[in-house]
């Protein structure tokens, strides 16, 4: 068995775990979400080389879009999922329409400003709730069978939603399709030499990266039964860079691993800051709770000093370096 396929073997196993193990499931719920969204991202930014800085705007359509089908309309909740998968669907065509007739900091500019757009539309829209968000969205049950108002019950689901997109992504990765993605990236002009559409390509990298994170949005809604203005904020598209950078760009687990670190900080900081002014005795420490971002920000820095390719790329090239020595070892024998 490769290092690949024993990493996904671990991984599944934890999820399996989890419950038994006695962590809290809303926690690692919330961090499957953001692992998700990281994994949509990293499809297009890490193997289609298109850097997007308003992914948070399919995050947030297809939470509101889930939430209001399933609270006003009373669609039931898998429908109400996919409803929202659509929504960041037709969104991601029009953005990508627009935002792939440039490149580089160009796309990445429209990308963003049609994002501040729909943020907002989000905010002055009557639907949403404005400032307060769309609250109290019921989780009902799925397909009839599961009642999701049982943590244990919904964390299996969400479970298994990030597994199938996670799985997509695999698959989407390792295709002839996912081939000509990474030749895009490696060198465009050549690969409109060969006869590829390289627009139509990145479109559809487009749209299905929209797509799933809007899977990540309308989960992460089923969740907190919410969806706030959170969801669509620049900081969002921000945070998701982050996560992507911190643990590997271009490879499959660091997008979950960079997601678990941040989502860690996010809610363990605090609880740290704590435990260092007990032992101690420097009250300041308290504070880090309230400095979560200069954390978090401190913690990008020395990632991009120390680990040019990511976490997870730093330990596949480590790995590979080994490997190198040993052949060349056993050769000289």
């Amino acid at each position: 068995m490769n290092r690949q396929a024993l990493g996904y073997l671990v991984l599944f196993l934890f999820l399996l775990a989890v419950p038994v193990i006695g962590i809290y499931p809303i926690f690692v719920m919330k961090v499957l979400c953001y692992a998700l969204f990281a994994c949509a991202f990293n499809l297009l930014l890490g193997f289609t080389g298109l850097l997007s800085f308003g992914h948070a705007a399919f995050l947030g359509s297809a939470a509101y879009a889930a939430g209001h089908a399933i609270k006003v309309w009373g669609l039931p909740t898998e429908a109400g999922i996919l409803f929202g998968v659509l929504i960041a669907g037709i969104l991601g065509t029009a953005m990508g329409a627009l935002a792939i007739r440039r490149s580089g900091i160009y796309f990445a500019m429209i990308t963003l400003a049609l994002a501040q757009m729909v943020f907002f539309f989000f905010l002055q829209a009557k639907f949403t709730g404005g400032e307060d968000g769309l609250q109290g969205v019921p989780r009902g049950t799925l397909f009839g069978l599961i009642d999701l108002k049982n943590d244990l019950n919904l964390y299996y689901v969400v479970a298994g939603i990030f597994v199938l997109g996670f799985f997509i992504i695999w698959r989407t990765v390792h295709s002839p399709f996912g081939q000509v993605l990474k030749a895009i990236r490696e060198n465009e002009p050549r690969a409109i030499s060969l006869g590829y559409d390289v627009d139509r390509f990145k479109l559809l990298a487009f749209v299905l990266s929209a797509m799933l994170a809007g899977l990540a949005g309308a989960t992460k809604m089923l969740v907190f039964v919410s969806a706030t203005l959170s969801d669509a904020t620049w900081q969002m598209s921000g945070l998701v860079i982050l996560m992507t950078l911190i643990g590997g760009l271009g490879t499959l687990l660091g997008p979950v691993l960079g997601a678990f670190i941040v989502v860690l900080l996010e809610n363990k900081v605090g609880d740290f800051g704590t435990w260092l002014a007990n032992i101690t005795g420097m009250v300041w420490f308290q504070r880090l709770g309230e400095s979560v971002t200069i954390v978090i920000g401190l913690i990008f820095v020395i990632c991009v000093l120390a680990f040019r390719r990511g976490i997870i790329g730093e330990l596949d090239a480590w790995i590979r370096h080994r490997r190198g020595l040993d052949v060349k070892a056993s050769s000289a024998h």
